[in-house]
């Protein structure tokens, strides 16, 4: 595919895709809820004249996929844009701020939806010259953990035929003009663990007559990071946290309960098999030793994200040609999550970082930030990105 006529399609449509992201940025909605922002999406992909159009998942009206049919029979590439917001106030004031108070996207979803979108312009304008089928998936609920997205989407069936799936996400704190990128793992696991410890309520003056939860709770969370510090090889990264700790209601009363709540992450998915039963020995071991007992849940919310070679290379090659070598750039392992995981471990993929920070511009602050803003500058090379990357993956895996 001729990159000279992707990047000008992709430069035609630019005005247009910045006034998508203003509207959705105005506009936001939470995970699972984005009921208006997916019929705004389905009434474009219609007049564009995409197929097999479906609105909703999950029991909702929320979420969007597309295909559009190439000149021949070929290889189907997916790609995915995220398009919830969070639940947090806007401190940025522009003209497009959020007319919805208490919710914002602040991670750049609104950018994610609105690249899509003119994607899928591009390649509609492309079509009799595609040696296969494309799939655009506009997903919900990237932000709502257990209850992803992603998950639902691939049990509902997005994924069949899909051959690859490629994503981006802006990025605040990689320079503007730069993609980042990585080859195997990408991004870590997230899951939750929680421990209940239930002892005997007591007299804080009489502690012999009771039995205390909240010891050995404080022994479980010490002893927890040993799991880290002395049975996982160091060369391995592994984050264990502690995030909710509740027991007692009065300093002179023994409760009866306590309760813990943490997180694990981790990019090695043999790994994040284990944690659960590590995590169980340690807490059952201390609580038979201190006479308690205890309850231990380990909730898997998102594996690792782990890159296709293949995939990164093809990336790398349309980068190279769209941006030139100089936008490359390797990143170390981040250890944020991203439900894209899931596709992953269907189908070959990449996500890749498309970087638009900017002091100047004030697009530097933190994703989750209430004053995170995206840089409508660099959506034009998202655009061009993914509409080259669906040419160029067809164009390699063409049967």
């Amino acid at each position: 595919m001729n990159k000279e006529k992707v990047c000008a399609l992709a430069s035609e449509i630019e005005q247009k895709v910045i006034e998508f992201r203003h509207d959705f940025h105005a506009h936001p909605e939470l995970s699972w809820k984005e009921e208006e922002t997916s019929k705004k999406i389905e009434s474009v992909l219609r007049e564009l004249g995409y197929e097999n159009i479906r609105r909703g998942f999950g029991g909702t009206g929320s979420g969007v996929t597309a295909d559009l049919t190439g000149k021949e029979d070929g290889p189907m590439i997916a790609l995915r844009a995220d398009i919830d917001a969070l639940p947090l106030k806007e401190a940025v004031d522009d003209p497009w701020k959020s007319t919805c108070d208490g919710v914002m996207h602040a991670c750049g979803h609104d950018a994610h939806a609105a690249i899509l979108l003119g994607v899928a312009n591009v390649l509609a304008s492309l079509k009799n010259e595609l040696p296969g089928r494309v799939r655009l998936i506009f997903q919900p609920a990237e932000e709502s953990g257990v209850r992803s997205g992603a998950k639902q989407l691939r049990e509902e069936g997005v994924l069949d035929g899909v051959d690859g799936i490629c994503g981006l996400h802006v990025w605040s704190t990689l320079e503007a003009g730069k993609v980042g990128f990585r080859s195997g793992a990408m991004m870590a696991s997230a899951d939750i663990w929680e421990i209940e410890v239930k002892g005997r309520g007591g007299h804080g003056s009489r502690p012999h007559e009771a039995i205390d939860p909240t010891i050995a709770a404080a022994t479980i969370i010490t002893t927890a990071q040993t799991v880290v510090s002395r049975e996982i090889d160091p060369l391995e990264t592994v984050v264990l946290s502690v995030g909710k700790v509740e027991s007692g209601s009065a300093p002179n009363i023994i409760p009866e309960t306590a309760y813990i709540q943490g997180n694990v992450r981790t990019t090695n998915p043999e790994i994040r098999a284990s944690m659960g039963d590590r995590i169980r020995r340690i807490a059952e071991g201390i609580a038979s030793a201190l006479r308690c007992e205890v309850k231990v849940d380990f909730i898997p919310v998102y594996p690792v994200t782990v890159n296709d070679e293949a995939m990164v290379n093809i990336l790398k090659g349309v980068t190279g040609k769209i941006m030139g070598e100089e936008a490359l750039e390797e990143l170390p392992i981040v250890m944020g999550s991203e439900d894209f995981s899931f596709y992953q471990e269907e189908v070959p993929g990449v996500m890749f970082f498309l970087g638009m920070g900017d002091s100047e511009k004030g697009t530097e602050a933190q994703h989750h930030n209430p004053k995170f803003r995206t840089n409508d500058e660099v959506l034009v090379n998202g655009v061009a990105l993914l509409s080259s990357f669906a040419c160029h993956f067809l164009e390699t895996f063409k049967k």
